[in-house]
């Protein structure tokens, strides 16, 4: 099994927990970014620099990720990408993308984007707290063991 991670905007505490997760449970890590980024010194992690361009590392990440993988990733464009694909979606704060909520998830990315654009509302995200860390981590484990139930 493999992970990837949309790293060029994936908070740090997000990809130490893949990390650990992967160190414990013997899979690989795919770290994809823009630009390049300081890898792990652990033989399990990987680090694919893509070309710069919009939406590169989201197209490398739709070519190469399959059908019993998990992609890391906040971007709820790419997710939808993905889920048609079939491939398992997870952003940073523990929030499954799957077929039935992509709908929804594309809906008030939509509305947010466009009140942001007329600038009713401001600002991204709050920050990454211990909170987010512990959702996070109790999806990833719930996804991984469910992963790796289907493909044995």
């Amino acid at each position: 099994m493999r992970v990837w991670i949309d790293a060029d905007a994936c908070p740090k505490a997000a990809k130490d927990q893949v990390i650990k997760f992967a160190l414990k449970r013997q899979f690989e890590v795919l770290m994809v970014a823009g630009v390049p980024l300081i890898k792990p010194a652990f033989a399990c992690v990987k680090l694919v620099v893509v070309p710069a361009g919009p939406d590169a590392a989201d197209d490398y990440l739709v070519e190469h990720a399959v059908p019993g993988e998990l992609v890391i990733c906040s971007d709820v464009p790419l997710a939808d990408r993905l889920v048609k694909k079939g491939v398992a979606c997870l952003d940073p704060r523990g929030k499954e993308f799957d077929e039935r909520n992509m709908g929804e998830r594309l809906a008030v990315r939509n509305l947010f984007t466009d009140l942001r654009e007329q600038g009713q509302v401001g600002g991204g995200q709050a920050g990454y707290g211990d909170k987010d860390k512990q959702a996070f981590a109790n999806s990833l484990d719930r996804i991984l063991t469910r992963l790796a139930r289907s493909s044995s």
